[in-house]
C-alpha cells in the first residue's frame, strides 16, 4: 500500500515562502509521475506542478517562475518551493502520484496566505 504525507503548510504572509515536502512510503522511482495539486475552498481541484522520472516539469501558468518542484529519489521526497505567495493561493495542496495504471493522493496540506 501506497503512503503519501504531505509536510511544511501552515500560515505565511503574501510574498513570503513556504517549502512542502511529499514523503512516500515506498521507492518514488518507479512512479512515472509526481505532481502536487491544491484545492481552494469552493473550487476544483487544480494541477500545481509535476515532474516525471527523467525529471521533465510542467508549471501552473498561475506559479511559473515562483513555485519550483523537485524529486529526491534517495529520499522518496518530492518537495515544492514556493515562492511570493498571494493570498488566493491559500488551499489545500495534495501529493499526487502515478505508477502505470495506479493513481495515489496524499491527504493533503492546509496553506493559508494571510497578513
Amino acid at each position: 500500500q501506497v503512503q503519501l504525507v504531505e509536510s511544511g503548510g501552515g500560515p505565511v504572509q503574501p510574498g513570503g515562502s513556504l517549502r512542502l515536502s511529499c514523503a512516500a512510503s515506498g521507492s518514488i522511482f518507479s512512479f512515472s509521475n509526481m505532481a502536487w495539486y491544491r484545492q481552494a475552498p469552493g473550487k476544483q481541484r487544480e494541477l500545481v506542478a509535476s515532474i516525471t522520472t527523467d525529471y521533465r516539469t510542467n508549471y501552473a501558468d498561475s506559479v511559473k517562475d515562483r513555485f519550483t518542484i523537485s524529486r529526491d529519489n534517495a529520499k522518496n521526497t518530492v518537495p515544492l518551493q514556493m515562492n511570493s505567495l498571494k493570498p488566493e493561493e491559500t488551499a489545500v495542496y495534495y501529493c499526487f502520484a502515478r505508477r502505470g495504471l495506479l493513481s495515489y493522493w496524499g491527504q493533503g496540506t492546509q496553506v493559508t496566505v494571510s497578513s
